[in-house]
């Protein structure tokens, strides 16, 4: 923790949960805004569904790679030039898409925009813990993710209404206009956190050595897993969102907005629910909870799908539901991650972010295509990536029965 923290940021603490989440948005909205236009930008570029399917995990893969990186540099150089930086790219790659004529140039830029977007998400939880001790950081990592919750329930209904009025181009320099925005407003209040003393030598040897005492450490890959993998039982969804939504359940894309909002809706009370149990409840008690709602949750989804046909009176429900259940651990897993080792939580934020990256990119480009056309492998997909991450939670648990014991 900075030690001058309270001098850096002398404003209300929701407001810096605020800029935080408002920059850590940007990666959703780079993924939903531009869903509900799936199909036209593919009819517009010629492109075949496998070849759509590559602009999002070209964006995963460049935001998996260029997030070993991020953390690194801020470490190194600052929180701000590294989210500064990041945000200019972000804008430019969003022109890019904008202006892009065929679906290899559409690629490369998603790709760009990709390795840019981490930058805000990475550094954002490492600012968090220069800024606040251990119960304090996590309400406002709840605060962030409720926040932070919002952008992905409106980009799908913001980029619904610009395919349909202005046409897929505008949903990309809708986004530059956002990459701009933040830039801005970042550039006049995100301070520097990052204390003089606890900055690290950048150099290929020392992240190297840094990367490889994080790697070597079972406790950080099981809780990287734990926290990263169940995610995609919930994102696998999102992802397949144009073939589950539009064909299985028969929806407009102006209508799926009502998927993201009761999927958000779960994020958002599963993390008001962490912040309320933040230093009153051990955090080892609140995963063990988040895993019990969506074992349960995931279980129930596959048995609905075996028996009945997909319908959208009941099939949002699970998704939402699942989602809570994730929002109620992942602050407190995240938190355990970046306290291992206090001198590089940037790195380990870093690293964490990648390892969930490059499962996003694995479902994205190889699960999701096998899967989005029938509601019952979906189902058993989700509940599959749910059990990765609660075998790696129990095996982490009764190795190490301390971690997470103390609220």
């Amino acid at each position: 923790m900075n030690p001058n923290a309270a001098q850096l940021w002398v404003a209300p603490r929701w407001a810096l949960a605020i800029l935080l989440a408002v920059l850590g948005m940007l990666g959703p909205f780079s993924i939903d805004t531009f869903i509900p236009a799936f199909d036209g930008i593919a009819n517009s570029l010629g492109a075949s569904p496998a070849q759509m399917q590559q602009t999002l995990s070209a964006y995963l893969f460049g935001f998996a790679f260029m997030n070993l990186f991020h953390g690194a540099l801020s470490d190194s150089f600052g929180r701000r030039p590294v989210v500064l930086t990041g945000l200019a790219v972000f804008t430019v790659a969003s022109m890019g898409c904008a202006l892009s004529q065929n679906i290899g140039q559409l690629v490369f830029f998603r790709a760009l925009q990709g390795l840019s977007t981490g930058a805000g998400i990475v550094v954002s939880r490492a600012v968090v813990r220069d800024m606040f001790p251990p119960a304090q950081a996590q309400k406002v990592m709840s605060q962030v993710t409720i926040y932070f919750g919002v952008a992905p329930a409106i980009a799908p209904i913001i980029g619904g209404w610009l395919f349909v009025h202005l046409g897929w181009h505008s949903i990309f320099w809708f986004l530059a206009g956002v990459g701009l925005l933040l830039w801005i407003s970042n550039f006049r209040y995100l301070p520097e956190t990052l204390d003089p003393a606890q900055r690290q030598p950048f150099n290929a040897r020392h992240l190297l050595q840094g990367y490889g005492e994080l790697c070597s450490n079972p406790r950080f890959l099981l809780l990287a897993l734990a926290s990263g993998i169940p995610f995609n039982g919930m994102f696998l969804y999102v992802l397949s969102a144009p073939a589950f939504l539009g064909q299985i359940l028969e929806l407009r894309p102006t209508e799926f907005f009502w998927f993201f909002v009761l999927t958000i809706s779960g994020i958002m009370t599963g993390a008001w629910i962490s912040g309320r149990m933040a230093g009153k409840v051990p955090p080892k008690t609140q995963i063990r909870h988040g895993f019990a709602i969506m074992v349960l949750v995931s279980v129930g989804n596959v048995v609905a799908n075996l028996l009945f046909k997909a319908h959208v009176a009941w099939a949002l429900i699970p998704v939402a539901i699942f989602a809570l259940g994730w929002a109620m651990m992942v602050p407190a897993v995240t938190l355990l991650v970046l306290d291992l080792y206090p001198a590089r939580r940037g790195m380990s934020s870093s690293l964490q972010a990648c390892m969930g990256s490059i499962a996003n990119g694995l479902v994205a480009g190889i699960l999701a295509p096998l899967v989005m056309h029938s509601a019952q492998a979906l189902a058993l997909a989700s509940l599959t990536m749910m059990s990765i991450g609660l075998i790696a939670w129990v095996w982490l648990h009764r190795r190490w029965p301390e971690i997470g014991r103390s609220a």
